[in-house]
């Protein structure tokens, strides 16, 4: 058995999880989430805990299980705690701002570069150089975060760019001159 997927997923008292079918649907104090389980893979709701269980023994059924488990959990976790991702920018000009639904960002290029915030995610500017993604889906926030990071990377030389907080640049000595 799956070792991730034989695990139940506790339900604190603030969540109200219902099992349709295929469907999943979690609400909690952050907001609401839905997922549909793969083929292989069924759930019910059992002394306040989810339980996942998969027709099959071969290894696709395996992964399956304990991929909807985990999904399950993060749905769980996401509407009762929610998820933070934290980036920071560094560079001499570079800067980032809110306005209503877009994140104005000033990367050094010729123009600004505008990114529309996706509903359930929340950004926040502190500093002008300190953004915080928030939001009930793991999903969600990472692949905010991740786009946000992509307009400019870091880069070995000097540093700049947008990055996630703590992570460390590998510098690089430049040219010199013989």
């Amino acid at each position: 058995m799956s070792r991730i997927g034989k695990q139940p997923v506790p339900v604190p008292p603030a969540v109200k999880v219902e099992i349709k079918g295929q469907q999943v649907f979690v609400q909690g104090p952050k907001g609401k989430l839905d997922f549909e389980l793969p083929k292989r893979t069924s759930a019910k709701l059992e002394n306040g805990s989810v339980i996942v269980t998969r027709d099959g023994e071969d290894a696709k059924a395996k992964a399956l299980h304990g991929l909807s488990r985990a999904l399950i959990n993060n749905m769980v976790k996401g509407v009762h705690e929610g998820f933070v991702k934290k980036l920071e920018i560094q560079g001499v000009g570079f800067k980032a701002a809110v306005q209503g639904k877009l994140v104005n960002l000033s990367l050094g290029y010729s123009h600004p570069v505008n990114y529309p915030i996706p509903d359930q995610v929340k950004v926040t500017v502190e500093e002008n150089t300190k953004i915080t993604i928030e939001g009930p889906s793991k999903q969600a926030v990472g692949l905010v975060a991740s786009e946000i990071r992509a307009f400019y990377p870091p880069e070995p030389y000097k540093g700049k760019g947008v990055r996630y907080v703590g992570e460390k640049v590998v510098r690089k000595e430049g040219k010199t001159v013989q």
